[in-house]
């Protein structure tokens, strides 16, 4: 299809569910243990599901990326990936070439049958950048969809769009099926874009998590009123220099933080 112009945060979030305290055996008493999640059987089923199709795929995957395969056939493993591994059913939860204003989605996800995100495909050999983001944004923006998924079969990016003028775009996660983190870590982050995880939102959980600890959140924490106050009376505290909270906002600013959260 044609192209257009157009990072995981920590404190991935979770829906609630049972916790089971144990028991203390050493007869001390005390404080209690803490208690230990445990997970519903649906998502220690969707778990199950996203770990045997990680193991299934990472070698026809490899295969495609050392015979360079087209967008055509990294396309038919990611159909078959999507399915079997993220739960989607192909007929009812997926539309492919979704059609937005004269150009075509490689794929619509539906969710009891709302469109829920767009996946952008590209060949498995071709590293994914923000033209291919631009091209998937255009269409998330025309049809009012919040996420978006970018993929060449190897490498999963989701993006959040919060609607605006103008926009905001945020990584909420990335994983490399061929990469060096270990399964638990890559089951981790796929499970966020199950059908299940989708249909209960825990995914926008992942992404407030990491929106609120993203540099450019904490950034402007830092040069807050109460903070910059906060570090002055610190900087008296330790030096006996009573600095103007003006001078401290400046070097935090020019000196002390990148040029690139502060945009």
């Amino acid at each position: 299809m044609s192209e257009q112009p157009a990072q995981v945060i920590g404190g991935e979030g979770q829906t609630p569910a049972p916790l089971v305290a144990t028991k203390r055996i050493d007869g001390s008493g005390g404080k209690k243990p803490p208690v230990a999640r445990v997970a519903p059987k649906w998502e220690t089923d969707a778990r199950d599901r996203v770990r045997a199709a990680v193991r299934r795929y990472s070698k026809p995957l490899a295969d495609l990326v050392a015979r360079d395969a087209n967008e055509g056939d990294t396309r038919l493993l990611i159909t078959d990936f999507l399915c079997e591994g993220l739960g989607y059913d192909k007929y009812e939860d997926l539309t492919t070439e979704y059609q937005v204003k004269g150009e075509f989605a490689d794929y619509g996800i539906r969710i009891d049958k709302q469109l829920v995100a767009f996946i952008e495909v590209k060949r498995c050999s071709q590293k994914l950048n923000t033209k291919h983001l631009r091209q998937v944004q255009m269409y998330a923006v025309n049809e009012g969809v919040e996420w978006m998924i970018l993929s060449n079969g190897q490498v999963w990016q989701a993006y959040h769009m919060t609607a605006g003028l103008p926009v905001v775009i945020d990584l909420a996660l990335e994983v490399d099926l061929l990469g060096d983190a270990g399964l638990a870590t890559k089951v981790d982050a796929l499970f966020y874009l199950t059908k299940e995880a989708f249909k209960r939102r825990l995914v926008d959980d992942l992404w407030r998590a990491r929106a609120a600890t993203s540099p450019r959140s904490l950034a402007q924490v830092l040069l807050s009123e109460v903070v910059v106050d906060a570090v002055r009376k610190e900087l008296r505290r330790q030096t006996s220099y009573n600095a103007d909270a003006t001078e401290i906002h400046r070097a935090l600013r020019e000196e002390v933080l990148r040029a690139e959260t502060l945009l």
